[in-house]
């Protein structure tokens, strides 16, 4: 009969994986807290999340174990902590270790006092090493108790230290033109041009800096920023990072080549993929990045949606307790599956007899264009597409066979409402209504399953969880609903934008500095409270929050929002411009504000085909609304079509230039 703790009852996918560890886990909460004041004992908090593969891998090694559980229940109280359910404590606890002089990732074991403030902390342990820390912090808290607290005391004011206290300036005057030359300088030096992305190892993609060159290539018509965006995601979709049979991407790639993933698949990274690769699609008009978004919507609705419609936050890179097991492939498989077909298969996607990877085994990547490779063999493009689609089809089939790699169902809100934004922009693009119905589909499962009035909740898994929403949560569902409004004039979506802006305003606002704090003021209180102000692989909650108060503040002409967007990106112009790599989607909302958004009114009789027209254009700094009968929007009140057809108002600061009845025309007043 194995071990089972309290672990049993969470609703994390993470948690329940540590369900029946022999050590005595808590939840974050009451619970574990007060029992480490009554009994004065520290608190252990180790983080992780469940794809994480060193998570995995120190809880086979020491947490499973009885004779190290045994030294860790007998002087730690132990909390576990899923870091997508409760990103405020990971974020708190890393920075803390990070001051202290370690690398931040994943584990994340963090020694705190009864107080819960951290002392000590670092990522995975090997087990003797682990055992080692554990008999030395417990002999060091008994024998040097004020030295610890001496230690906790330095680091808990260090983490009061805000981000925008140490960074926010007064703003400049620059002009725009200026400000785009400054950050594609910094972003410039570091590009890798042979290899795409930027010149380091181990790479992540990043797509908001991209998101960012291609509006730096709209504005400058610079075409060195497009053909690095252009190199780096042909590269990508061509490596490994990029499932060639299944549709998705991994997490990162750990070499410079884009070959060798971490094999783990997060939705977030895909969401904001389905963006990019559309965008640049519309530039370009690049068959593979078509592909690229269709096979990534596939694999979203085989692999990662509930039923009800939302969406699972991640896939585990192991299975079989290998990483990547699920995904490789030995040359003598593809002989036996492909038959004839496979010399040609393998020839395009690099594989080699003794693998091109570790143990044998080939990682599917292309190397050579298809043109180049068509060539070569005397194959025309529909030869190929029958061929190559026969064999996806059957390595796909015989794949759906293997142990699967671990699935963390939970559906977490920020990360679904970035993927209905994502979705979004497939519609746009590529004018297929499939895409919008997810959308939709998924925000009226949000609506039903983690709303409740104008309160959030972070995740669901059956039920929604306890935790209420957090910034990145609130500022993703209003970016969403923003962009449904643009993709249907369905008004509801921006009356749904305008209350939750209120709520966020009244809930997270700090008016001491005009940004906002991550978790809310009703949420529970931690030993500081934080403002998410860097970029990561998730853009900062407050750049979304700048864009959302500025596009929302301009459709509905409240100004106090578009002044509160101006002063926050503002403040951060200089940090924008040194520091562009952290700072992409702010650079993207700073860009939006100094250029101004113009709008774009559709108004009169049939406006579907119109609008699927507009959309298809690239024209990142116009917002579109419509009507065509009566509207609540401002801009809209007084405007009248006409003829017969729709007619179209491009408009600049509440003045409009002379109505025009093709898109093309309208196209021409932006320029």
């Amino acid at each position: 009969m194995p071990h089972t703790n309290r672990l049993i009852h969470s609703t994390s996918p993470y948690l329940l994986q540590h369900a029946h560890n022999p050590v005595d886990w808590f939840e974050w909460g009451p619970e574990a807290l007060q029992k480490a004041k009554a009994e004065g004992k520290p608190i252990l908090v180790s983080i992780g999340y469940s794809s994480c593969h060193w998570c995995h891998v120190m809880e086979r090694e020491s947490f499973e174990h009885d004779d190290i559980a045994a030294v860790m229940n007998a002087s730690y109280v132990c909390i576990k902590v899923d870091r997508e359910e409760r990103p405020d404590i990971d974020s708190l606890y890393m920075e803390a270790v990070q001051a202290l002089g370690v690398n931040g990732g994943w584990p994340l074991n963090v020694f705190l006092t009864p107080e819960q403030k951290p002392f000590f902390g670092g990522t995975y342990f090997s087990p003797a090493s682990w055992v080692q820390v554990l008999q030395n912090i417990h002999k060091a808290f008994e024998g040097n108790r004020q030295q610890i607290e001496d230690t906790a005391e330095e680091l808990r004011l260090h983490l009061l230290r805000s981000d925008v206290q140490r960074f926010k300036q007064t703003p400049s005057d620059s002009a725009l033109q200026a400000d785009l030359s400054d950050i594609f300088t910094k972003l410039q030096a570091h590009f890798d041009k042979q290899w795409g992305g930027m010149d380091r190892a181990p790479k992540f993609i990043m797509p908001s800096v991209w998101l960012f060159l291609l509006r730096h290539h709209y504005l400058t018509k610079d075409h060195a920023s497009l053909e690095q965006v252009v190199l780096t995601l042909q590269r990508t979709a061509s490596g490994g990072i990029y499932d060639q049979i299944g549709g998705g991407f991994a997490r990162y790639s750990v070499d410079a080549y884009w070959f060798a993933p971490h094999f783990e698949k997060m939705l977030y990274d895909n969401a904001q993929l389905l963006s990019l690769y559309a965008e640049a699609y519309a530039i370009t008009k690049s068959e593979i990045f078509k592909r690229v978004v269709y096979e990534t919507f596939d694999w979203l609705q085989l692999e990662m949606t509930h039923p009800l419609g939302g969406f699972y936050s991640a896939l585990d890179a192991d299975s079989e307790g290998e990483e990547g097991q699920f995904y490789v492939w030995k040359k003598t498989e593809l002989e036996k599956l492909l038959g004839e077909n496979e010399p040609l298969i393998s020839e395009y996607y690099n594989v080699k007899p003794g693998g091109n990877w570790e143990f044998g085994n080939n990682i599917l990547t292309r190397h050579k264009a298809d043109d180049v490779f068509l060539q070569a063999h005397g194959l025309s493009d529909d030869e190929w597409k029958t061929l190559q689609d026969s064999a996806k089809h059957t390595l796909h089939e015989a794949r759906s066979k293997r142990v699967r790699p671990g699935l963390d169902d939970k559906v977490i809100t920020a990360w679904n409402a970035m993927t209905v934004c994502g979705l979004v922009d497939a519609y746009r693009f590529f004018a297929d209504q499939t895409f919008l119905d997810a959308a939709i589909r998924n925000m009226l499962f949000m609506e039903r399953e983690v709303q409740q009035g104008n309160v959030l909740y972070r995740s669901w898994k059956g039920k929604h969880s306890v935790t209420t929403g957090f910034l990145d949560d609130y500022a993703y569902v209003i970016q969403a609903q923003l962009r449904l409004y643009q993709a249907t004039f369905d008004e509801r979506w921006i009356e749904k934008a305008a209350v939750l802006i209120d709520y966020v305003m009244d809930q997270f606002y700090d008016d001491t500095d005009g940004f906002f704090y991550y978790s809310s003021t009703s949420a529970e209180p931690l030993l500081s409270r934080k403002k998410e102000i860097f970029d990561n692989v998730i853009p900062s909650s407050n750049a979304i929050m700048a864009q959302n108060l500025f596009q929302a503040g301009t459709l509905l002409e409240r100004e106090e929002w578009k002044s509160l967007a101006v002063a926050m990106a503002g403040s951060l112009a200089h940090l924008i411009k040194s520091e562009p790599n952290y700072m992409s989607q702010w650079a993207i909302a700073h860009t939006e504000i100094k250029k101004g958004m113009a709008e774009v009114a559709l108004v009169g009789k049939d406006l579907h085909a119109v609008r699927q027209q507009w959309m298809q254009q690239y024209a990142p700094y116009a917002l579109l609304q419509g009507t065509e009968h009566q509207s609540k929007l401002p801009l809209l009140h007084d405007k009248i079509a006409s003829g017969d057809g729709p007619t179209l108002f491009v408009c600049y600061n509440k003045t409009c230039q002379l109505p025009v009845h093709r898109v093309e025309d309208a196209i021409a007043q932006l320029q």
